[in-house]
């Protein structure tokens, strides 16, 4: 049952952080219109420069103190926010143990394989 703060803790922060998405999303397509992902794009660029503001922060931070404010900021608010700040964080931290090419494959399965997982997934609905 200890972990059960820990679940709140991103519950509550996801909850935030896909709200604020929506707003992004919003705006965007009130401001820029509908013609290009704008929102996404922004929301993408926005979280990944937190989540690496976050991280450089927390790294100095003690254990203790940034393990909460990671589960609700990072993992429960950036990733609400955006799946695209974690899998920005996944790829640098691969880069920065001096693994090139684990980074560089993860980002090319990453984007690829995904394209391949909606495209499939949305053929297979229309098809039913």
């Amino acid at each position: 049952m200890a972990a059960a703060p820990g679940y709140l803790l991103v519950f509550l922060g996801g909850g935030l952080g896909a709200a604020a998405r929506h707003g992004v999303n919003r705006a965007a397509l009130a401001v820029l219109g509908p013609a290009f992902p704008w929102g996404t794009l922004i929301v993408n660029i926005v979280g990944s420069l937190a989540m690496g503001l976050l991280i450089g922060s927390l790294a100095a931070a003690p254990a203790g103190a940034s393990q909460n404010l990671r589960l609700f900021l990072a993992t429960g608010l950036l990733g609400g926010f955006t799946t695209f700040s974690a899998f920005s964080l996944d790829t640098l931290t691969l880069w920065e143990r001096g693994q090139a090419a684990p980074a560089l494959l993860y980002v090319g399965a990453s984007v690829t394989i995904s394209l391949a997982a909606i495209a499939a997934g949305y053929f297979v609905s229309r098809a039913f």
